[in-house]
């Protein structure tokens, strides 16, 4: 690990997106931290230093993916050494897990990812999954008999509770359908300022895209590249004939193809790498385009879902087929 105490030389600022939420903007390209089986602690908070000192201001974690204190001692190191000069240089998100829906959970929940992060606030804290477990359990995957319906208003409500607060600047969802955005938006008074959904050339979720756009509702891509080496994920993206022409065209590499192409759909992304040459490569993605022909190509790859939610899926909880989790948007 570097301590040079001068920022990092870069070339290209990550450009951001307004937010519906009092303005507040986020950097388009973001660092994620959910890795199944989770690594250990020091590994990450190493991770996050050197992706702070290449340029990422864009941290993704949740309580799920015990990433939240390492984040935390990340960030503390950070400011010591002059990588930031302040916490306000970084736009941090994290995620109330299914043992916390529950309402009067809701900010506690959110109260003790603070002191895991050592922060008074964070600029965005999203519903996890739209379902609910046993109070206060962590298990995962969730247990048969733990699984519980969510109650999305008495939740939403909670979450709307964190934002006046002030302890999360914005709130929003993660793998929330059409549907199921749907209904939150009828009676929410604050509505969802991002909805965290898997999108990659391979499962592009155009109709949610459009239905978050017209809501004034940002999408951010999780497992922009097929969510390699997770629970879920697949080689199918870097093995696709298609990316590898385009990619050869371009002299660019699979994943730098599947960011821009996420990005020129106007959409926030996050993206996880240990690994100091490829989190480079990953910001690499602003000073070129991909042609309308290469957008017809990716738009003819055949689609499928790549994470599923299968382990939020039983014959004793509220979605008892993968069907039932999406609302049929498979």
């Amino acid at each position: 690990m570097s301590t040079n105490k001068t920022l990092p030389s870069r070339q290209l600022e990550i450009p951001r997106a307004e937010l519906s939420h009092g303005g507040r903007q986020i950097p388009v390209l973001g660092f994620g931290t959910g890795v199944y089986p989770p690594v250990p602690g020091p590994q990450i908070k190493s991770a996050v230093i050197q992706a702070i000192e290449v340029g990422y201001r864009h941290f993704d974690t949740a309580h799920r993916y015990e990433s939240e204190e390492p984040i935390g001692e990340a960030v503390q190191e950070a400011l010591s050494l002059g990588l930031i000069q302040s916490r306000d240089e970084l736009f941090i998100t994290s995620k109330l897990w299914c043992g916390h829906t529950h309402p009067d959970l809701v900010v506690p929940a959110l109260k003790k990812t603070l002191r895991n992060l050592q922060m008074e606030w964070i600029d965005l804290f999203l519903i996890h999954w739209p379902l609910s477990c046993t109070r206060d359990k962590y298990d995962f995957p969730i247990k048969e008999d733990d699984f519980l319906p969510i109650d999305y208003e008495g939740v939403w409500g909670a979450m709307e509770e964190c934002q006046k607060l002030g302890l999360a600047k914005c709130i929003g969802v993660s793998n929330f359908s059409c549907k199921k955005l749907k209904e939150l938006l009828s009676f929410a008074k604050i509505p969802p300022a991002i909805n965290q959904v898997e999108v990659n050339p391979f499962w592009q979720q155009g109709k949610l895209i459009d239905l978050c756009k017209a809501n004034g509702i940002l999408v951010t891509a999780y497992s922009p590249l097929g969510a390699v080496g997770t629970v879920y994920g697949s080689n199918k993206i870097l093995e696709s004939d298609v990316l590898q022409e385009i990619a050869g065209s371009k002299r660019k590499s699979i994943p730098q193809v599947c960011l821009r192409w996420a990005y020129e759909q106007g959409i926030a992304v996050v993206v996880k790498s240990y690994n100091e040459e490829r989190m480079k490569e990953n910001l690499e993605i602003f000073d070129w385009n991909l042609t309308e022909e290469d957008h017809e190509k990716i738009k003819g790859i055949p689609q499928s879902r790549g994470a599923t939610g299968w382990f939020n899926v039983c014959k004793k909880g509220p979605f008892k087929s993968i069907e039932e989790l999406w609302d049929g948007e498979l």
